[in-house]
């Protein structure tokens, strides 16, 4: 049932991002959130972080993320260590190609009031195909 709810956690934040809903994606996280999507872009708090969520609608006019492989191991009842793989497609305002993004989220989720919700969520990346950023929070592959 655990499992569940926070393998349910992890598609309701690819889906509000993909909806471009700042809102209920903030309402996923803790108050004292970290969240590092690559160096020099992430937030520590909430206030943050909702900073973070300004652009979505304005860079981009569609995204498609896709969850898969998600691991879960507890630590406590009411805290666990997340592992997932993420393919996400980017659609810029822009006139350029679509940006792809291939890589996995390393999360920590707390449980509060019921609820599972993200306290850490970092983004490393695997490799890009025409997106604005480069892979720089590579995630550490091994030779």
């Amino acid at each position: 049932m655990e499992h569940k709810a926070i393998e349910r956690l992890m598609f309701d934040y690819s889906y509000h991002l993909d909806m471009n809903h700042p809102d209920e994606l903030a309402a996923l996280f803790v108050e004292d959130c970290e969240v590092s999507y690559a160096p020099n872009f992430g937030a520590t708090g909430m206030e943050a972080y909702k900073k973070t969520l300004e652009g979505i609608g304005t860079f981009f006019s569609g995204t498609s993320h896709h969850n898969s492989n998600i691991s879960i191991d507890f630590i406590s009842p009411a805290e666990a260590e997340v592992r997932s793989i993420v393919l996400a497609v980017h659609r810029y305002v822009k006139e350029r190609p679509d940006g792809i993004l291939y890589g996995q989220y390393f999360d920590r989720v707390v449980k509060i009031d019921g609820q599972w919700k993200f306290k850490r969520r970092e983004l490393r990346t695997t490799m890009t195909t025409d997106y604005h950023v480069r892979a720089s929070n590579p995630i550490g592959r091994a030779a």
